[in-house]
């Protein structure tokens, strides 16, 4: 729900209500709400209300920077070590994704385009990048959602996506890489481009 925007930045967490939604008690909903504060997507306030954590134009900067640059260290090694197996697994993923662009499935393209990068890291064959890279990317995940909302960045996505793959294909480590990390990089700018657009349409309501 934070994800998609159903429950935006800012948003209060009404705990009565997401209870009635989820069909849980409040247990379980407040260690929830404890995991989601750990990755940064809640702001647990003293003596305040919780709420679900705005994205702000600092913060998404340094975490796409970050990013950016352990998904192009892990599509340098994974151009190298990508066996023949997880490259057709690539294949079939891209495909797939494309299905569901053609299809204007935004949250079905989502779900495979989360795969791919995630199979990307698992092609590097290091354990140490792959947990580093969840920790990130469980923080970006919702601004990811956010900069596909924008039909020209999902349009350059696939394009982009196409081209990674196949540096991978060709073996070719230093394009591989520049490619996932200019394609990231992206996304971040994208993010930041939408929420300045939104201050300027607040700022002028």
């Amino acid at each position: 729900m934070i994800v998609t925007g159903k429950l935006p930045p800012g948003a209060p967490i009404v705990e009565i209500e997401l209870c009635e939604q989820l069909g849980i008690s409040r247990t379980p909903l407040r260690e929830a709400v404890k995991m989601l504060a750990a990755q940064g997507l809640v702001e647990l306030r003293p003596n305040r209300s919780t709420r679900i954590a705005p994205m702000d134009a600092v913060h998404i900067t340094e975490l796409f920077e970050a990013l950016s640059n352990v998904e192009r260290i892990a599509a340098e090694y994974a151009a190298r070590r990508l066996t023949a197996s997880e490259i057709a697994a690539l294949r079939d993923m891209q495909a797939t994704m494309e299905r569901h662009y053609e299809a204007g499935d935004l949250s079905a393209y989502f779900e495979v385009n989360q795969a791919i990068h995630s199979a990307i890291l698992a092609g590097a064959h290091n354990a140490t990048l792959v947990e580093m890279h969840r920790w990130l990317f469980a923080r970006a995940e919702r601004a990811r959602y956010f900069a596909l909302g924008a039909h020209s960045r999902w349009v350059e996505s696939i394009q982009e996506h196409r081209d990674i793959l196949a540096a991978l294909e060709a073996r070719e480590p230093d394009t591989a890489g520049r490619l996932l990390a200019a394609h990231v990089m992206h996304t971040g700018t994208g993010v930041l481009a939408l929420l300045a657009a939104g201050e300027r349409a607040g700022a002028a309501a």
